[in-house]
Formats: C-alpha cells, sequence, structure tokens
C-alpha cells in the first residue's frame, strides 16, 4: 500500500461528514492520514471531536482578518505547516476565492447533497421536491472556482418518496453522504481517480440511480 496521503479537513460546525472521515482513518488499512481538522469557527463542536479522536484541531477565526484573501493566506500557511496533500470540505461554510481553490488543484474535494450538476447552493431537498423529482443524492466532487462545479468522483441517490419531507429526506441523503465521502477518498489517496477534460476518467453520470434500481 501507497505511503498515508496526509489530509486536512475543513469545517464550521458540528462536522458530521469529519466523523465519518475520522473513524474511516483510524482503520490500519485505510490510506489516508488524517493530519488537522481547521475551521473557521472557534466554537464549531467539531474542533472538540477531533482532539478527543487525537486529530490536531485549530480554529482560526475569520473575523480576525481584514478580508478573505489574508483569512484564506492564514489557512494555506497552516495546511502547508502540516505537510497537507488533500483537503476535504465537510460543512466548510466560507466560500473559498479562485486564488486557493486553483492552489489546491484536484486536492481539493467537497460533498454536496444534490446528483450533480443538478441543485447547486442551498435548499437541494426542498428543491428536489417541489420539482417532482423521483431521486435525490449526493456527490463527492472536486473543487472548483465555480461553486458546486467540478469534476464529480462518486455519487449515490435515494429515491423520494411519496409524502416526503426535506427532513425526511435529508437525513435517508446524509446516511449517503457517510458512506460515499470516505470511499471517494480512498479512491483518490489510492490514485484510482483520474481527471481528464474535467472528468473523472471512467464515472458514468448515471450509475448512482442504477445502483438503486438493482437494489430494487
Amino acid at each position: 500500500m501507497p505511503e498515508a496521503m496526509r489530509t486536512a479537513i475543513l469545517i464550521s460546525g458540528r462536522g458530521s461528514n469529519m466523523e465519518t472521515l475520522l473513524k474511516a482513518s483510524a482503520s490500519p488499512d485505510y490510506p489516508v492520514e488524517m493530519a488537522l481538522v481547521l475551521s473557521n469557527n472557534p466554537e464549531a463542536k467539531g474542533l472538540t471531536t477531533a482532539s478527543q479522536a487525537g486529530i490536531k484541531a485549530v480554529a482560526l477565526d475569520h473575523r480576525d482578518y481584514a478580508d478573505r484573501d489574508s483569512f484564506e493566506s492564514a489557512l494555506t500557511a497552516r495546511l502547508l505547516e502540516a505537510g497537507i496533500e488533500m483537503i476535504c470540505l465537510a460543512g466548510f461554510m466560507r466560500l473559498l476565492n479562485p486564488a486557493f481553490v486553483t492552489k489546491w488543484h484536484n486536492r481539493l474535494i467537497n460533498i454536496h447533497p444534490s446528483l450533480l450538476p443538478a441543485y447547486k447552493g442551498l435548499d437541494t431537498y426542498a428543491r428536489a421536491i417541489d420539482a417532482g423529482e423521483t431521486y435525490a443524492g449526493c456527490s463527492v466532487h472536486y473543487v472548483r472556482p465555480e461553486m458546486d462545479a467540478g469534476p464529480i468522483i462518486l455519487q449515490a441517490a435515494v429515491h423520494i418518496l411519496d409524502g416526503d419531507t426535506p427532513e425526511g429526506l435529508a437525513s435517508r441523503v446524509l446516511a449517503e453522504e457517510h458512506r460515499i465521502y470516505p470511499e471517494a477518498l480512498k479512491m483518490v489517496a489510492l490514485g484510482k481517480v483520474d481527471v481528464r477534460n474535467e472528468k473523472v476518467v471512467g464515472y458514468d453520470p448515471d450509475a448512482a440511480i442504477a445502483a438503486l434500481e438493482n437494489q430494487g
């Protein structure tokens, strides 16, 4: 197995996806070393969770910086100091400047609660229900300067049920997020993901729905 990939997780709150990634990385055969958890919110509960798991947890309050550029410069300094090779966004509620995203090109991934490219942005569950969609889901993707864009690494779909509510749908999608985020990161760490022409080679955008249908 190749040397474990030093990874940081960026959070702003509780960090439920962070918890899933930390749990996966605790396995001796998982090819990722979680080296740093960083939050722009000093009150983020995820910082305590990370510390209790033995992971270095750092708060960089964005309000302490004059602007986004200076905050991201401090963020980059911390990441480089820790020897970070890959960054996972897990409920990090700050838009990142194009310069930061470009610096970490193909080393910065995110999970979004929709089957991208559908329903970028907020309120994805309510929008999918209101539109009469049959499926909803989640996507792990490389981050690009455009919001919720970038090559898709892995997706999972769930059925939208009759009478579904955004809250009920959210709980089922979150369970899938917790399943696919560690798997997608593992694929990246093992070199199983190749990006060409802004697409992940071999990725089938209909695979998530096909997998759900095959389950019956």
